[in-house]
């Protein structure tokens, strides 16, 4: 027994991303640290060090070749900026030229994707490294060939962890879109509180936040499944990880649905325990969701809870028992109920087959949008589209570029004899907007300052090689282990790492204080670089970030209405559209919340643009409902209906796209008064499907006064000689 809970506990932790990426690291630093304290070679450990935290920042998931080509393309980069370390060191003005173009260089290569923007960063990271030791280097070859040693060795790692687990990633990308939508339906149940006067904005809002990061984790899925695949296709083994990914974009589409306005339904049911019931159903799919995601990380089979099923059952019987009471004002509500309901069983439906995704009949288009530039002339087609100056990419890439221009400037003026700690500095901390950036200030300076007043004693306690080799192990571990979630403790581990490797050389408390000073001066120009130097304050920005969320809807709703004509299908295009608008509403919110923490005067429109943002994401919900009812509808008469009203939906989404694009004030397009009355109104005989779609194009067409009317306030608020739209404001409901 002791042994099996051993075991279960040991696969536990081996299924943890963070915990298994910790273990490689670990193998890879021992596996220095080891040989060099055997042979005593205790100059050669800081290189060797470096290098496979280079290598290990600049690693992302792909298949056997792919890693193999991100490998060599890795060693290249490296070899390149050590050696141009080397050859310009003793050269300060040919330095300053050659930094600032390769910084330049570097950066704008995140134009062509993922992968080579991590590689790119890790090969600026390489060069700072390159520099911290250039001084003590006794030749051309010393130093870059131990840094490129240690990445070598991080590499070989990285490839025989793809051969021993090759879906490991997939399985964990995975679990952790599970994990996100347990969270996302937890944000959803808290709209069905059945409380007078409910403010669904708040609520909304929240669940937009929330909505971004199941969005980033399917993104993040499908670029991992999309890694293991040939040109879109994927490979025998894969099918069954791409037919749950599939499942869970059905599940992500109907769980983002909204059916009718939530503070209608809780005023009309407010005495009773129905709305209860819906959200009991949606907490027991949430604890479904985080079932799901232990599951798939672990390996096992799932086994779905009779606990949600016995919810949905009485959820059933508590509606019958509201039909059978005929009372005529709860007519209309008990239809948005029953669609509701409909859309929750089948979410059900979903999550029971989690095991069995062929049962799911997730379609038979299982082509995934391949993104990524697979060619030269495709790759330069991408980073000849980001050289203009209103490609964020670009002025980030000169902002960096001039940022530790100057910080080599400062080294040089100073005459700072470990003065490149102030651009290591700058290059972490200086980051494309102005909010991450005073984010990473202050976790950088904590962590920095909490670091060297550990490390101090430290120092002390453990004056050894031995045991200052495994502090050096151990901090550099936990640096991976906290680099994504809590930076200012990587930062403190990262600075302990430093301090031990310095004094391998004999420079331990020599580097304590112009480590301190070092970083203030990194933080202090990164700071103004972002601030005066091409900044990107969001508020500038967001009029095209909206824009984009009106388009994306426009063209999802218009693929849904197609197959209202022609039966649901699962197409290319569609879930392009689809995973479009999310990820443009995603990027909506992202952008608010930057603006937010940028300085208050260049704030601009705070209530208007959460606003926007709650409606925007509202329609996206009602979008939602209607792709996830798709079916194919026979009556003309109805598709005569719904073919007006989504051309004058159109028409207004055109407009607030184009109006938003170019931050003017416009007269919103004239509406059919006649054509909304009729669908407010629809008849008795028309089937649930007729009423449903009916029902979500009249919910989208009463938001459109409102967008229309935020629009000009926002382009009133940020265009200082635009006059307040003098036509009337009438005000949507979401």
């Amino acid at each position: 027994m002791q042994t099996n809970r051993l075991k279960f506990a040991l696969r536990r932790y081996w299924a943890n991303e963070r915990i298994n990426y910790c273990i490689r690291v670990l193998i890879a630093l021992v596996g220095v640290a080891l040989p060099c304290w055997y042979f005593q070679a205790t100059t050669e450990v800081t290189p060797l060090v470096l290098g496979i935290i280079a290598a290990a920042l600049a690693e992302t998931d792909d298949n056997l070749s792919g890693r193999l080509k991100a490998l060599a393309m890795t060693l290249i980069c490296f070899m390149i900026a050590a050696f141009s370390i080397e050859l310009l060191f003793d050269l300060p003005w040919l330095f300053a030229i050659g930094l600032f173009s390769s910084t330049f260089g570097f950066i704008m290569l995140g134009a062509v994707g993922a992968r080579y923007a991590s590689i790119a960063f890790a090969s600026l990271l390489l060069a700072v490294y390159t520099m911290l030791g250039a001084a003590n280097s006794p030749n051309l070859w010393y130093q870059p060939m131990l840094l490129l040693a240690g990445a070598s060795w991080y590499g070989f790692l990285s490839i025989s962890w793809q051969l021993l687990w090759p879906n490991h990633p997939v399985q964990q990308s995975l679990a952790a879109v599970f994990s996100e939508f347990s969270d996302y339906l937890d944000c959803k149940s808290r709209l069905f509180d059945p409380i007078s006067n409910l403010n669904p904005q708040p609520l909304r809002l929240a669940a937009a936040s929330q909505n971004a990061r199941v969005v980033t984790a399917l993104n993040k899925a499908k670029a991992t499944l999309l890694s293991r695949a040939r040109r879109g296709q994927p490979n025998q083994s894969g099918d069954k990880f791409l037919q749950i990914y599939f499942l869970a974009q059905d599940i992500h589409e109907r769980a983002s649905s909204s059916h009718y306005r939530y503070q209608d339904l809780a005023a009309a049911f407010q005495r009773s325990d129905v709305l209860f019931r819906f959200q009991r159903l949606l907490t027991h799919q949430a604890q479904a969701c985080r079932d799901i995601s232990y599951a798939l990380a672990m390996g096992k089979p799932y086994r779905h809870s009779a606990d949600s099923v016995k919810a949905l059952d009485e959820l059933h019987e508590a509606l019958l028992y509201l039909k059978n009471q005929h009372h005529p004002e709860w007519r209309s509500y008990l239809s948005q109920l029953e669609y509701l309901f409909q859309n929750l069983a089948t979410v059900e439906r979903q999550l029971s087959n989690v095991s069995n995704p062929d049962v799911a009949q997730t379609g038979s288009d299982t082509e995934l949008a391949d993104t990524e530039a697979r060619n030269m002339p495709a790759r330069w087609a991408r980073l000849k589209s980001q050289l203009k100056p209103d490609s964020m990419l670009f002025r980030h890439a000169i902002r960096m570029a001039v940022a530790l221009t100057v910080g080599y400037g400062c080294i040089q003026a100073l005459d700072l004899e470990r003065g490149y700690w102030i651009l290591l500095t700058t290059l972490f901390v200086c980051q494309p907007n102005y909010g991450a950036t005073r984010q990473k200030l202050v976790q950088r300076v904590v962590g920095t300052l909490a670091g060297l007043l550990i490390g101090m004693p430290l120092l002390y306690l453990f004056p050894g090689q031995e045991g200052q080799l495994v502090l050096m192990v151990l901090a550099g571990v936990l640096f991976f282990a906290f680099r994504t979630v809590r930076y200012d403790l990587a930062t403190g581990f990262i600075t302990l790492l430093v301090l031990f490797c310095f004094n391998q050389l004999g420079e331990g408390y020599a580097v304590i204080l112009p480590r301190l000073g070092d970083t203030l001066l990194g933080c202090l120009l990164a700071v103004l670089a972002v601030s005066f130097i091409l900044p990107d304050w969001q508020a500038k920005r967001l009029h095209k970030v909206m824009a984009a969320a009106i388009a994306t809807n426009r063209d999802y709703l218009g693929q849904i209405i197609g197959q209202y004509r022609i039966g649901k299908k699962d197409s290319l295009s569609y879930r392009i559209a689809r995973r479009e608008a999310h990820n443009t509403d995603a990027q909506l919110s992202t952008a608010i919340s930057n603006m937010l923490a940028e300085p208050g005067r260049y704030r601009m429109a705070t209530e208007e643009s959460f606003r926007f943002l709650t409606l925007n994401h509202a329609m996206l919900s009602y979008i939602s409902a209607l792709g996830a009812h798709r079916t194919r509808l026979d009556d003309e008469h109805t598709h005569s209906l719904v073919a007006q009203a989504h051309r004058q939906i159109h028409v207004h989404l055109d407009c607030l796209a184009e109006q938003l694009s170019g931050n003017h004030c416009v007269q919103a397009p004239d509406s059919d008064l006649v054509l909304e009355q009729r669908l407010a109104q629809w008849r008795d005989e028309d089937n649930t499907s007729v009423r449903m779609v009916l029902q979500q194009l009249h919910l989208i067409q009463r938001m459109l006064p409102e967008l229309h009317s935020l629009a000009n306030k926002l382009a009133a608020r940020t265009r200082k000689d635009a006059q307040p739209p003098a036509f009337s404001d009438q005000p949507g409901q979401a």
